[in-house]
């Protein structure tokens, strides 16, 4: 029997200083466009049994780095070398095809010809030194000391590997697809549907990046005062404050809906100039203003603009596949506040959002690519590693290149997000004796640690909790959490301010086990909501109970746990209810703003010496601290 081993791989070395370079960006934001979310996966014939980001080996935030930590510690981790791996997959596609098109769509774009040169060189210099297949090839050889033979390297086009995500994730069935996100290789969205493991895109149905919907909702949030690319969540949270202006200026006069589930702008966005719709903010919404109440109403109507051209694509999805089961992937799926509408609006039975929708996923979906399209019989697979019809998503209308994938598709063993690194109780008693001057700890039984730890959460105290493998993509989902009790209506105020360090008006999740979750949440066509992946309404009788895990506008972004997938925390929660008949804690991630989730056991004893978190449980320690923080 022949095992396939396949490596998933994102990020370039250059990639930032080139943007900066040649296209303008500055300080964190020229992570934020190309390669950011850089990471690294591990699939074993078929089980993904390694992922981990980047940032969180280098604490880089959203690095676009070449991922050679991340690489390094998935091999490792299974007892691997390079030269046991049969396939490299490179979640993007920068083909000479790619380039030509980018080329001809500079030409034709309403710029001057000064900034035609410029982008034209630009884009030169970015194909020759980071994104083409050449370029990735010689990184990959500079970075880990490694050659990879150019025809086991599989370059997938972006939003497949997207679409491969959800598809894995979801258990491989048979499902339609929408992803979409700031940009791909020269798309920003795309339609389609997955069958026995063939990918089909709906040509006639993808959208263009330069009228790319996620660019557009970052181009409103550079404008309102945040990072684009890194803070749309933030306009999410602002835009429970107000209710969207109607009419809606967006969607009377940027947005125009087309046929086919595609939409255009009034004009097209600028690739040289991502301030050039500021001026027709200020004339429809009046001069920016530092203000809550300006940026909630312009962050409403962002949302529902986003809701809107979301379900025009759905209803063309609808219209073209029989399947009743829908994937949403890419970075706009993130935007949980317009999942559960987008779901209730459809006729699809059900929508999974997976923990890897944005581009932290993407390392995933490219190895499961890989995977499903190699012929383990055919010892060349160059054709495979470089099909023609795919380098451009408007062209794949099948996805494999002839080859069915059957003998793999329709079947994935549980995945669980739980992939990164794990630490052993000696690296943690190592990690806390060399803060020893600062806290005291007591190891506990995992019956005590629940036990201890509930009680604790009676009252209004902040715990890190720590256990087990890191999870993947950017929600902690209770490995690498902060919990608080959701009873005291002020404790979102306090770890924003104490802890987070961040604004006051951003909300936390509440986790809930999912036997329980529709009883306290209006969870419509949902039973669980495993990812934070979705928003639904506290139902009235609850709104009392877990006040502060509830949004100004009455809802919950929900993450629903179960014995099997997170055994402690599962029973922490049980046992805290049964103290306080409070069915839910808050969670958020273990981090500070502007740090990645913390991964190693010195990781979390600097976030919680850092700030104001009471109590810490690292693996079965218990740590408090020798002084109160300052």
């Amino acid at each position: 029997m022949i095992v396939v081993i396949v490596l998933g791989c994102n990020g370039f070395t250059r990639v930032s200083e080139v943007f900066a370079e040649h296209f303008g960006a500055v300080g964190a934001e020229r992570h934020y466009i190309l390669g950011h979310d850089a990471g690294a996966s591990l699939l074993v014939d078929g089980e993904l049994v390694a992922a981990v980001e980047e940032e969180r080996l280098n604490r880089e935030k959203k690095t676009s780095d070449f991922p050679l930590n991340a690489v390094t510690w998935c091999l490792e981790s299974a007892g691997l070398r390079f030269s046991d791996i049969d396939l490299i997959a490179i979640p993007w596609n920068f083909s000479a095809e790619v380039l030509d098109g980018l080329l001809s769509d500079i030409t034709s774009a309403p710029t001057t010809r000064a900034a035609k040169s410029a982008l034209t060189s630009g884009i030169g210099t970015l194909f020759t030194e980071v994104v083409g297949h050449d370029a990735i090839l010689a990184d990959f050889a500079a970075r880990t000391g490694f050659t990879p033979d150019p025809d086991k390297v599989v370059f997938v086009p972006h939003h497949l590997a997207h679409a491969m995500t959800g598809h894995y994730m979801a258990g491989m069935k048979d499902a339609a697809f929408l992803v979409s996100d700031g940009r791909a290789e020269r798309f920003s969205s795309l339609i389609g549907e997955i069958r026995g493991g063939r990918i089909r895109v709906f040509d006639e149905s993808t959208i263009g990046a330069e009228y790319s919907i996620g660019l557009l909702f970052a181009a409103i949030t550079r404008y309102l005062g945040f990072v684009p690319n890194n803070d749309e969540y933030k306009i999410m949270g602002l835009s429970g404050f107000a209710a969207p202006p109607s009419p809606n200026p967006f969607l009377t006069h940027i947005v125009e809906l087309r046929e086919d589930g595609r939409y255009t702008f009034c004009r097209p966005l600028e690739t040289d100039n991502p301030r050039s719709f500021e001026p027709l903010f200020e004339q429809h919404f009046g001069p920016v203003q530092d203000t809550l109440e300006y940026k909630a109403r312009v962050a409403a109507a962002a949302q529902e603009m986003l809701t809107v051209v979301t379900s025009h694509q759905l209803r063309a999805l609808e219209a073209k596949t029989d399947l009743n089961h829908l994937l949403f992937e890419g970075g706009v799926a993130l935007n949980c506040l317009n999942n559960t509408p987008l779901l209730e609006g459809s006729r699809f039975d059900d929508m999974d959002v997976g923990f890897g929708a944005s581009d932290t996923g993407i390392v995933i979906g490219a190895a499961v690519y890989a995977w499903v399209n190699h012929d383990p019989d055919t010892t060349d697979i160059a054709d495979l590693a470089h099909p023609a019809h795919l380098t451009a998503p408007t062209e794949a209308t099948d996805g494999t290149d002839g080859t069915d994938g059957t003998d793999r598709a329709g079947s994935a063993p549980p995945v669980t997000p739980y992939l990164g690194p794990e630490y052993d109780d000696s690296a943690i008693e190592r990690a806390l004796r060399d803060v020893r001057d600062r806290v005291t700890w007591s190891r506990l039984s995992d019956d005590e640690v629940v036990d201890h730890v509930a009680k604790l959460l009676t009252e209004k105290v902040v715990v890190g909790w720590y256990e087990g493998r890191l999870e993947h993509g950017p929600r902690a989902l209770g490995h690498r959490s902060i919990l608080a009790n959701p009873k005291f209506p002020d404790i979102k105020d306090v770890i924003n301010t104490r802890v987070k360090h961040r604004e006051p008006f951003r909300p936390f999740a509440p986790i809930v086990l999912e036997t329980d979750a529709p009883k306290i949440f209006d969870m419509g066509r949902k039973t669980r909501s495993p990812y934070m992946t979705f928003v639904f309404p506290v139902r009235p009788e609850f709104r009392d109970v877990i006040p502060g895990a509830i949004h100004v506008d009455g809802t919950s972004r929900v993450q629903t746990i179960t014995d099997h997938d997170t055994p402690r925390l599962a029973a922490l929660l049980r046992r805290f209810t049964t103290l306080t008949d409070v069915p839910c804690l808050l969670n958020t991630s273990f981090n500070v703003a502007g740090e990645p989730i913390v991964c190693t056991p010195t990781d979390a004893l600097n976030c919680f010496l850092g700030t104001e978190i009471d109590y810490l449980v690292l693996g079965n320690q218990l740590v408090t601290k020798t002084e109160p923080s300052a």
